[in-house]
């Protein structure tokens, strides 16, 4: 199967059409859906068709990763950037203090809220304060706290600025401050509920608002 935006020729193994990228109409509620087209090479070209035949812009129309089979149902699988975001994710939960979920036991909400935060943070772009490696670089700590019934969100500024004051000694407390601020604005927009903790240099986060803002 062809067509002129690039899509790929379909394979067939062991009754199975080869993994790819697909364009899927999706159901109104997400699930189910489709397959109008596909295998892409990557997402990017899914996407763009997607973009293209979603002329209502109801979002319904979208690039889905899996395997088709020979009945034309797709089984949907982690794509190669599903794996190599999910690998990111562990290198950062590696960066968390060691003994950070001694005290949760493996059904403690703490302990998957703040797994929850940091897939949140990381898809804004931030990374977690490298807690074994020491301050080479500044990031965001996280400490779960079961007397606040939350998890403790901190910017802390690279060892340079807040040790070693290589741009003064007001530099360290005045990037702590704005990122503090700038990392309230960001959890709200991701649909968190956020409150102001200690002298205003940190945040607790209790859990998700009803919805993310649009």
């Amino acid at each position: 199967m062809s067509s002129s935006s690039g899509v790929s020729s379909e394979v067939t193994l062991d009754s199975a059409v080869g993994a790819g990228w697909w364009l899927v109409a999706e159901d109104a509620d997400g699930q189910g859906g489709q397959v109008l087209a596909g295998p892409y090479p990557d997402r990017a070209e899914a996407a763009w068709d997607a973009a293209m035949q979603d002329a209502d812009g109801s979002g319904l129309v979208r690039p889905v990763y899996g395997t088709r089979r020979a009945d034309g149902l797709l089984l949907r699988r982690p794509s190669p950037q599903d794996w190599a975001w999910l690998t990111h994710l562990g290198e950062q939960l590696e960066r968390l203090p060691e003994d950070w979920d001694a005290a949760l036991s493996d059904s403690d909400p703490l302990g998957t809220l703040v797994v929850e935060l940091v897939a949140a943070l990381l898809d804004a772009g931030f990374t977690l304060y490298d807690e074994v490696a020491g301050g080479g670089t500044g990031g965001i700590s996280l400490t779960p706290d079961a007397a606040l019934d939350g998890v403790i969100v901190a910017w802390r500024t690279a060892d340079r600025l807040s040790i070693e004051q290589v741009r003064g000694a007001g530099a360290s407390p005045a990037v702590t401050q704005a990122m503090t601020c700038a990392l309230a604005e960001v959890l709200d927009g991701l649909g968190y509920a956020v409150e102001a903790f200690g002298a205003a240099t940190a945040l607790v986060v209790r859990g998700r608002t009803d919805e993310p803002r649009p």
